[in-house]
């Protein structure tokens, strides 16, 4: 959670490797990065406190960043190092807590099984793969390193990670971590 200007450089830095983005600002075109920046700053102010009219005004841009990329992702839910791979569908409920460096994909719905309050929602660890089109919902906790294929529907845990899971309803099909999917754990290559 960012709670100072510190935490708040940290967050963006470690977002910008992930996205794989030079220093400075984003491009006129990149969308997801200018959302990402925009997520961050408001999560800094509303954390720290900041002046309501200021958090209005950055909570107004990021509204209509997030309607202009399609995402419905909530203040607070992820980790440093979030890629998202590119704009289109993403919505993620409010109380999920997703950790460091995840890599989300289109049509990813992270969400609540339907039942009395407090509504169940998954737990995901750090480093974890989320393919597109992945359906993620329940009172689950998903480990690290784990990598989610595409079209899967996860509804039932698996906190011991290092593994790949697909399918309707997901199962383990590998032992492959998702050391290589995600861009802020791949080591650096020499040209």
């Amino acid at each position: 959670m960012i709670r100072s200007r510190a935490d708040l450089q940290h967050y963006l830095e470690a977002d910008r490797i992930g996205l794989r983005r030079e220093a400075g600002a984003p491009q006129h075109y990149d969308e997801v990065w200018k959302f990402q920046r925009l997520l961050r700053r408001v999560e800094f102010l509303t954390n720290t406190g900041a002046n309501a009219l200021l958090r209005r005004f950055w909570s107004w841009r990021l509204h209509r960043q997030s309607v202009r990329c399609g995402f419905e992702i909530p203040l607070n839910t992820f980790g440093p190092g979030l890629s998202i791979a590119h704009r289109g569908t993403i919505v993620v409920h409010p109380d999920a807590r997703i950790g460091s460096n995840c890599r989300i994909h289109v049509d990813v719905v992270i969400g609540n099984q339907p039942g009395p309050p407090p509504e169940p929602v998954p737990r995901i660890g750090d480093n974890v793969y989320i393919g597109p089109g992945a359906k993620i919902f329940g009172s689950i906790v998903l480990g690290d390193n784990l990598v989610v294929g595409a079209n899967a529907v996860v509804n039932t845990s698996f906190p011991e990670g290092r593994m790949t899971i697909a399918g309707a309803p997901a199962r383990k099909i590998s032992d492959t971590p998702s050391d290589a999917y995600i861009i802020a754990t791949r080591a650096a290559t020499t040209p």
